[in-house]
């Protein structure tokens, strides 16, 4: 189990998708250590909780192969090549980063990590904008997050939302006056900890702790909690240093929240990248370790279905967002326009690794900077 994971961490380029497929050939396939249904049930129960999908996926295999050992090895081992190589990474970014060498790099990949999101975001409507009704939710939610709303606010709305609509024609009731106004409490706000040594980090760990226990749908939606955390409550980070952040986790394999350690990195040093590593990754040990226990009891509920189709509008506008947010900030000129672009058309006709996108813009970028 140890091996497996680890050879999973260290080649599962490609995005939640591509790590899926990659656990589906080598375990089901290969090995035959679960069956299909096995798989796709698993697969299903971990769309119920917060956190990384293709990450809780790996660890709940890990509990139906080894129980409780195997629940730690396969994630630990899973998330580690990606946590070491995006720290080594960040060192060179914060030692090398200013040098007219690494800025043609990213100024070529951060056009393609966009076209990237933008791609996840157009394949995720079909599935999760089932009808008009959530069509609606997604457009409300898009613009409360364009209008500064807090992001856990806009998810639990988004949740409650689509389970009451349920409610009410479930119980073919007239007035929808149920959904007129939810009690919700938002999270987020000024540092609790002005101190800027311990109490950093102690805040560093709490925000990304918060993160990882709330967060919803695909990795992509991290995006809009670390910019609406990092950039704009904290301003511990910039915006560049964000899209810089988000590269940095396309180029590496394994789980895209892995963008937290370089955050980490840039905040507080290692230390940093370990704690934010830790805490990003804690709850989703905790909410399989429960899942093991209530996956058919979840699975069985049409109420839970109607929390995750809301939850999931919710997500899909963040990922809008944060994808028009980040866009402005990476699409500076006509050759940044025009790589962003032209990922975007092979990344529908093609099938290639995401990480040949990224090398190529690398490359451009790097012929940009030689040239100019």
């Amino acid at each position: 189990m140890t091996l497996v994971f680890l050879k999973l961490g260290t080649i599962a380029f490609g995005g939640p998708a591509a790590h899926t497929a990659m656990m589906r050939d080598e375990l089901v396939r290969r090995r035959g250590w679960v069956s299909d249904q096995r798989f796709v049930d698993l697969m299903g129960a971990t769309n119920l909780i917060p956190g990384p999908n293709s990450t809780e996926l790996a660890i709940h295999l890990g509990y139906d192969r080894a129980r409780w050992r195997g629940l730690l090895a396969a994630g630990v081992c899973f998330i580690l090549p990606a946590a070491l190589m995006v720290t080594a990474l960040a060192w060179a970014y914060v030692t090398y980063g200013h040098t007219p060498a690494i800025q043609g790099i990213l100024y070529g990949i951060v056009p393609v990590v966009i076209a990237i999101i933008a791609h996840a975001l157009f394949s995720l409507i079909r599935t999760v904008v089932k009808n008009i009704w959530l069509g609606a939710l997604a457009v409300a939610a898009l613009a409360a997050y364009l209008l500064g709303v807090n992001e856990l606010l806009i998810l639990a709305t988004g949740a409650l939302s689509a389970a009451a609509v349920r409610l009410v024609r479930q119980l073919r009731r007239d007035s929808p006056q149920g959904m007129l106004a939810l009690p919700l409490l938002g999270l987020g706000g000024s540092p609790v900890f002005p101190d800027p040594t311990g109490g950093q980090l102690a805040q560093l760990f709490l925000t990304m702790l918060k993160i990882g226990s709330v967060l919803y749908g695909s990795g992509y939606v991290l995006l809009a909690f670390l910019r609406g955390d990092f950039v704009d409550r904290l301003g511990w980070i910039t915006n560049q240093q964000l899209i810089d952040a988000v590269s940095i986790g396309q180029v590496t394999p394994g789980p895209v929240f892995t963008t937290a350690t370089f955050i980490g990195y840039l905040v507080a040093g290692p230390i940093g990248a370990f704690l934010a590593t830790v805490a990003i990754f804690l709850p989703s040990f905790l909410f399989v370790g429960l899942l093991t226990r209530l996956t058919d009891w979840l699975r069985s509920r049409a109420w839970t279905a109607a929390l995750l189709d809301g939850l999931n509008t919710a997500a899909l506008a963040l990922m809008a967002g944060v994808s028009y947010e980040l866009g402005r900030t990476a699409i500076v000129d006509g050759l940044t326009a025009a790589i962003a672009l032209a990922t975007l058309v092979l990344l529908w006709k093609t099938r290639l690794n995401n990480a040949w996108y990224i090398a190529a813009g690398a490359l451009i970028g790097f012929a940009h900077t030689l040239l100019s």
